[in-house]
């Protein structure tokens, strides 16, 4: 019989074996091809030019991404494959034995890898087209894109990408798979399945005291990721409680491996209660041999949970944020008054600092733009500042503490000043609360939480501030909500309130002048939209310095941002899943096949199949567990962590996140352990059939 035959013969004989290897390369291959090819699947979407171009940089980040992935993947197939291999060792065996060469051997693995290649890219392939058209939908709602020209494409490039990349994989595993029979020696083969793990109870005071160590370090970790934040001075501080985190992971594995079996065999009532004894000696045996390959699950496990977590959340913050935090059309704002020298020191012509004596309106004029023809509701503020009145003098008594707080944070920086009959006029038309003010008083509103945390503290403490040789009072003891600027997510860190009269036009620092579009639908507000955008195309535009907030922009860089965010999440989030899922599951299948004699024996001493499958099912169990709970302890500090970083897009949306997240949890994570279960039970039953 010919290699490729054989090589036919055991796929379909070893199909079972197979399952859940098949499984995982064709949920691989359709994951990958989904999010290379969701280029394709969007150009025929009615969509804004430059949505066109957020959805062309979303797809190029992907493509760098997918790069990454397709390390994890190769990854994924090799481990498999090792472990696949090792359940063969007796097959092998008894081909050297009736003569078979060891280049014959390796001729059938290649066939067999070519073969189950082929038919995991061919369904991968077409469950993945099929699971892009629904990606399709997903990035329509997105962008709110018009689909009526939609129609089924088929992506070749990401087609020929997914076939190169998996190809290369799949090449890889032959070669490894050849040198490994190459180094196998036939008294090896026959008696793989005889050996078995030799149990060693490790030193229990050894192992108690590299787990108190390992969980005070794991704590200190948590410490610097929540209460201790502010320690991480540097965008590179996140490394020491990640290295931290991931050495705890290691030791806490390795001591209890340890210590549970010493553990439960004190506790006689649980250790010899039915197949307690056995189910507990296997577990402690499986973590004793795999503490790093469990270390590196439980750490995927915890990217993925905080992955998807924080992505989907900043996603639906982001969202929510747009319906109150861009509520005009448009805001124009230039600086006013500025130094000839301070202006062309820093960069700005003498033209365009001329320009900032005049007010927006004139700018738009000398622009030739008619803003009284494609305005409404114009609204003006003005911002004010003085080296008088800095972000120092508004902490009082609560300056050192907040110095040793936040050593970097910039105490100098003068604050922006608004008077309250402007401030209301543009809280009138943002639909805000509007405030009133004594003549000795003033206020603060501000929506970035951590600065509000800073400034109600000074408020709380009464701080004055002196302004034009006058005394000030905090009329609130805490910052107001509000805001001046549009933004996607809360960035205003602070703005002062004060009565009319207590600034005068020699503090004048900026203008921005409010308003919304003479239109009465969305193809109407585009064209005032691309008549703005158009501006800095005029002839002289160069020589005045105007800039523009747009609701239209801010929506569509927003929905950009959290669908790259949300698309890159969902892709490494899966993978990473899939691939913890996988690699515990093939090691649990493995170490069936190697327990059916020690099954058997339990059969002879009496135990049946009820008792039997019971005992696997908590093995099995147990085995999914335990990184799984590590992981999410570790998460609970993560989310913590990404929600302080995220802080600007809101964290109103988390719960509904992490729910998705546990969804996807389920779903994955729990169909691998219930797929390995049945498996496994069909493995250990194979004898007795």
């Amino acid at each position: 019989m010919t290699p490729f035959k054989i090589s036919l013969k055991n796929i379909k004989k070893s199909f079972k074996d197979y399952a859940i290897y098949f499984f995982t390369l064709i949920l691989g291959v359709a994951i990958f091809y989904v999010f290379n090819a969701i280029d394709s699947q969007t150009v025929l979407m009615n969509v804004t030019s430059s949505t066109r171009e957020i959805i062309k940089l979303m797809t190029s980040m992907l493509s760098g991404v997918s790069v990454f992935v397709a390390f994890i993947l190769g990854f994924l197939i090799i481990y498999a494959s090792r472990f696949l291999m090792k359940r063969r060792h007796k097959e092998f065996g008894i081909y050297l034995t009736l003569g078979m060469s060891k280049r014959k051997i390796s001729m059938i693995l290649f066939f067999e890898t070519m073969i189950i290649g082929l038919i995991s890219l061919i369904v991968g392939l077409i469950l993945g087209a099929g699971l892009s058209q629904l990606m399709s939908i997903l990035v329509a709602n997105m962008f709110e894109a018009d689909m009526t020209n939609y129609e089924f494409i088929f992506s070749t490039d990401a087609c020929l990408k997914t076939l190169i990349y998996f190809g290369i994989m799949y090449l890889i595993v032959m070669i490894f798979n050849t040198i490994n029979v190459s180094r196998c020696k036939l008294i090896d083969l026959l008696d793989a399945s005889k050996k078995s793990e030799k149990i060693k109870l490790k030193n229990p005071i050894i192992c108690t005291t590299v787990f108190i160590a390992a969980a005070i370090t794991l704590g200190y970790a948590y410490y610097l990721v929540t209460a201790g934040i502010d320690e991480l001075t540097e965008a590179n501080g996140i490394l020491l409680p990640l290295a931290l985190g991931s050495i705890s992971t290691f030791f806490i594995f390795w001591s209890l491996s340890g210590l549970i079996l010493r553990i439960v065999t004190n506790m006689k009532n649980v250790y010899y209660k039915g197949l307690n004894s056995f189910t507990l000696r296997q577990v402690s045996s499986k973590i004793n041999t795999t503490v790093f390959s469990m270390t590196i699950i439980c750490l995927m496990l915890f990217f993925t949970i905080c992955i998807l977590s924080a992505a989907l959340s900043m996603k639906n913050s982001m969202t929510q944020n747009l319906q109150t935090l861009a509520p005009a059309d448009i805001e124009l704002y230039k600086t006013r008054n500025m130094p000839i020298d301070y202006g062309l020191n820093n960069g700005y012509t003498e033209e365009q600092v001329k320009d900032t004596y005049s007010t927006v309106e004139e700018t738009l004029t000398n622009l030739n733009f008619d803003y009284q023809k494609y305005f409404k509701d114009i609204t003006k503020v003005n911002i004010y500042a003085t080296n008088d009145i800095t972000f120092r003098t508004t902490l009082g008594n609560q300056l050192e503490e907040v110095q040793k707080e936040f050593p970097l944070i910039d105490l100098d920086s003068a604050e922006a000043l608004v008077k309250i009959s402007e401030y209301n006029k543009v809280a009138k038309l943002y639909n805000q609360p509007e405030y009133t003010l004594k003549d000795n008083e003033y206020m603060i509103i501000a929506d970035f939480d951590s600065m509000i945390d800073i400034r109600n503290r000074a408020l709380k403490s009464g701080v004055t501030i002196d302004l034009n040789g006058k005394t000030y009072n905090p009329k609130y003891v805490e910052c107001q909500d509000g805001f001046i600027e549009m933004s996607s997510n809360h960035i205003n860190t602070g703005i002062i309130l004060v009565p009319d009269n207590a600034v005068d036009e020699s503090m004048l620092e900026e203008e921005h002048l409010i308003a919304n579009y003479k239109a009465n639908d969305d193809e109407g507000k585009q064209k005032i939209e691309n008549m703005i955008m158009d501006l800095g195309n005029e002839p002289n535009a160069d020589a005045y310095e105007l800039d523009a907030s747009t609701k239209i922009s801010i929506y569509e860089a927003s929905v950009g941002l959290g669908a790259l965010v949300t698309f890159i999440g969902l892709y490494l989030g899966l993978i990473f899943l899939m691939s913890s899922a996988a690699i515990l599951a093939l090691k649990e299948l493995t170490e069936s096949t190697d327990n059916q004699n020690r099954f058997n024996m339990l059969r002879k001493l009496g135990a049946d199949e009820k008792m039997i499958n019971k005992a696997l099912f908590r093995q099995i169990l147990i085995f999914f567990l335990f990184p799984l709970v590590l992981a999410i302890i570790h998460s609970i500090f993560g989310i913590m962590f990404c929600n302080y970083i995220l802080s600007t897009f809101g964290s109103e949306e988390l719960l509904p996140s992490i729910i998705m997240t546990s969804i996807f949890i389920v779903i994955i994570y729990g169909g691998y352990f219930l797929i390995t279960y049945l498996c496994s039970k069909n493995i250990i039953k194979e004898k007795t059939n």
